[in-house]
């Protein structure tokens, strides 16, 4: 996960609340304030957020999922595919795996549940400083048991096998990097690594970040 503080070095950090209830809102507001040096927008719905998107691009995104006109996951999706360098983070009291899921493969990067206190809420934020995915515990278990439970399986004898550098891009987007941060890492342009994601899914015959992360796990890749 990209550390916050690596993204903008000339100015103030900047962020955008997408919270529908006046208190939260505040609350969320209030803890980035606290975790850091930040310029916020607050919003209220989605028609909301993407208003604020299309004025400035976000370096760090609280996105509730029920919002009066849609789900928070869908702007989620949004801002990886045009604002890949905002570190979105969903913020929720949906305690579930599939919302859980379908926002990491949206593209969240994070899963904090509101219902913790302050200080721990505060924290969890601050672990982006360190380049950590900010996940609430019971979320982080969630995910742990989600894995274990995932048996492995050997791929069907028809199925194209993966060359090296197709199982290396695969056990990146396995560990949550984006594509951009998978081509940082194997020092390669965004372009190649979009090519070989094409490739992976095509081979292994599937369609989302979700089946993505249970096929690395799959192979013992993350």
């Amino acid at each position: 996960m990209t550390s916050i503080h690596s993204l903008n070095k000339d100015r103030r950090l900047r962020g955008l609340v997408v919270e529908d209830h006046a208190s939260t809102r505040e609350w969320l507001v209030g803890a980035l304030y606290q975790a850091f040096d930040i310029e916020v927008v607050a919003v209220d719905d989605l028609r909301g957020a993407r208003e604020s998107l299309q004025r400035r691009e976000p370096d760090l995104a609280l996105v509730d999922i029920g919002l009066p006109d849609g789900s928070g996951i869908d702007l989620v999706g949004q801002m990886a595919r045009t604002q890949p360098h905002t570190i979105s983070i969903v913020t929720t009291i949906f305690d579930d795996d599939t919302n859980l899921f379908d926002a990491i493969a949206a593209g969240a990067q994070g899963y904090l549940l509101k219902d913790q206190d302050t200080p721990a809420f505060v924290e969890a934020l601050r672990r982006i400083e360190r380049g950590e995915p900010p996940l609430s515990p019971s979320i982080a278990r969630r995910m742990l048991e989600h894995f274990r439970r995932a048996e492995p399986a050997a791929p069907p004898s028809d199925m194209e096998p993966l060359t090296p550098r197709e199982t290396e891009v695969l056990a990146l987007l396995g560990r949550g990097l984006r594509v951009s941060e998978a081509a940082h890492v194997l020092g390669i342009s965004d372009h190649t690594v979009a090519g070989y994601v094409k490739t992976v899914y095509r081979k292994l015959n599937i369609a989302s970040r979700a089946e993505v992360a249970l096929e690395a796990a799959r192979r013992g890749l993350v």
